[in-house]
């Protein structure tokens, strides 16, 4: 599907970017009938100025078919395990996502589809599972949107693989690099996924190896080159770690078996046949228009319709 095709393709980490709206555009954005739609305008006005400023010649918008895999709990039962609000025998757990969010993500899809934005989400899988498939089958540079850092591990020079990291809304956007991750974190895009599980991270329920921070971790994998060899270090008396170093990891080896699967992003989701191409014109008007009266999306909408056909 994806080979051969070539051009600029953006990937977004859509749920990343509308929490982000909903929290940066005031609830007093409201539909006619008094229902919030911040999350609706303000992503909208996201895409309009990411495709204003980067030009992308494809764009898909990437979904939670599931938030929180089974797949990645079994191996680390905490993995999220803190955002859970509701969970299931069967199908995927509900997540903790504001009241008056909630009901606008249905209309958020609804709009994307009515424009014609491809929208992709793959059962069993997390958003940044689908952006590291799409990714890893480009054949052109790839630009990933989103707030997440856990996707820097996707930079990639080579392959003109860079993600744009939110600073402030999007207009602000750190344009992230492997020059950049290693000013930051002193690691490529590869080591960043082992920066990450050594470091560990409250905020998805990875609890990392005790006493690794950031700079240790960067520091060890300076030394001893990725997690492969950090670990054989343990077992080499002539190693360069600290007694407390040495005993923390070994002690840690039961997490550091399953993390890299927890914690390195899919490469080889099933992605359905979509037509990727920035669309000039939407692919149902009538529905649109239904939808932008029903919700007033008034200037929002209007603005990307523009840029998308310039």
């Amino acid at each position: 599907m994806m080979r051969g095709v070539t051009g600029r393709l953006m990937l977004l980490d859509t749920a990343s970017l509308y929490f982000r709206a909903y929290f940066g555009v005031p609830d007093s954005v409201k539909a006619p009938d008094g229902t919030p739609v911040n999350a609706v305008r303000g992503l909208l006005e996201f895409i309009d100025r990411l495709v204003r400023d980067h030009h992308p010649d494809r764009l898909v918008a990437c979904m939670d078919a599931d938030w929180r895999p089974q797949w990645r709990v079994e191996l680390i039962p905490s993995y999220k395990a803190h955002r859970v609000a509701e969970a299931h025998e069967t199908g995927p757990d509900e997540e903790v996502v504001p009241d008056t969010l909630s009901p606008q993500v249905p209309v958020i899809e609804a709009v994307l589809d009515a424009l014609g934005i491809a929208r992709v989400g793959v059962a069993g899988y997390e958003a940044d599972d689908v952006i590291g498939t799409f990714s890893a089958l480009a054949e052109g540079p790839v630009d990933i949107v989103t707030g997440d850092r856990d996707l820097y591990q996707l930079v990639d020079d080579a392959r003109g693989v860079r993600v744009l990291y939110p600073l402030k809304g999007v207009g602000t956007l750190q344009l992230t690099d492997e020059a950049v991750l290693r000013e930051k974190y002193g690691v490529d895009g590869r080591g960043y996924a082992d920066l990450a599980l050594l470091r560990g991270d409250p905020s998805d329920g990875l609890p990392g190896v005790p006493g690794i921070g950031e700079k240790t971790a960067a520091k060890l994998l300076a030394e001893f080159g990725d997690l492969a060899g950090i670990m054989a270090a343990v077992d080499d008396p002539k190693a360069a770690l600290t007694p407390s170093q040495r005993k923390r990891l070994d002690e840690s080896r039961p997490y550091v078996a399953v993390a890299p699967t927890v914690v390195k992003v899919a490469g080889d989701v099933p992605l359905p046949d979509v037509d990727t191409a920035l669309p000039r014109a939407p692919r149902d008007p009538e529905v649109l228009e239904a939808l932008a009266a029903r919700w007033g999306l008034g200037g929002s909408l209007q603005r990307l319709l523009t840029t998308l056909n310039s």
